[in-house]
């Protein structure tokens, strides 16, 4: 297999390590960021020992002159990208009447902002490649909202307006786009969630708990976006979800009042 230069953002723990060291080992030049030096580095060095030259970079979605410096680093070392994984992101555990209007700004900054500004800068890279593949983790939220979830959803659901315009404009360069809408996995992503004073909730959601194993959905993710999939959803019975608001709408309101939001 010819040597690629993937970049995946979010590197440092649950999908994003799952995916870096999913890629290691097929003579990949791996460019793993995430906010997190510490843990950054233990997936460097886990992909360095399955044979992966693997480049660390420590940066912050939430702040653009960090997604700056992140860009321009990987344009100073390299004439393409064949693969921009988007993997960073932040969660939500709060109702929309408690949560200040920062908190909505935080979330989508991270989670939208920040993801297309990193692409935006990398895109001169990507259309140099001739085969570039952009992977983008969206959720099941970004098909329709939920209670807790009000900014987060919004953020998921701009994802998807981007990439999917994106996807038609750069069609020509051969660069495809994958949406990937993962549903409960089983990652540290609740302890991170913003409740409605903007901090971490610090606690891990029993749904998210027994979520499929990160190696399971990173797996699905891979093939997904080395087959050019367009979108795929990735979970466990919680997807039927997604074709519940589509094709039963009365069934998936009743039953989303229902469930337990975490």
């Amino acid at each position: 297999m010819d040597k690629r230069i993937i970049a995946i953002t979010g590197a440092s723990s649950g999908i994003g390590r799952a995916l870096a060291l999913s890629y290691a080992g097929e003579g990949n030049h791996l460019i793993l960021a995430a906010l997190g030096q510490a843990e950054l580095e233990k997936t460097a060095e886990a992909c360095r020992e399955k044979g992966s030259e693997t480049t660390v970079i420590e940066f912050d979605l939430s702040k653009p002159k960090s997604v700056k410096s992140f860009t321009d680093s990987i344009a100073a070392k390299h004439d393409h990208l064949d693969r921009l994984i988007h993997v960073s992101g932040i969660s939500q555990r709060s109702r929309a009447e408690e949560a200040p209007i920062d908190v909505d700004r935080k979330i989508m900054e991270i989670n939208y902002f920040g993801a297309i500004e990193v692409t935006k800068n990398l895109l001169p890279l990507l259309k140099a490649s001739k085969s570039a593949k952009i992977g983008v983790t969206s959720s099941i939220s970004g098909k329709f909202g939920f209670p807790l979830r009000s900014a987060y959803a919004a953020s998921k659901f701009a994802l998807h307006g981007f990439f999917e315009s994106l996807r038609l404009e750069h069609y020509k360069d051969n660069i495809s786009v994958t949406i990937m809408c993962p549903g409960r996995v089983n990652t540290p992503i609740s302890l991170s969630a913003l409740n409605a004073q903007g901090k971490a909730q610090g606690v891990m959601d029993p749904g998210q708990a027994n979520g499929i194993p990160v190696e399971k959905c990173a797996a699905q993710m891979k093939r997904a976006i080395e087959k050019n999939k367009k979108e795929v959803f990735i979970g466990g019975k919680e997807i039927l979800m997604v074709y519940f608001k589509k094709f039963i709408p009365p069934l998936f309101y009743k039953i989303a009042r229902k469930t337990n939001p975490t």
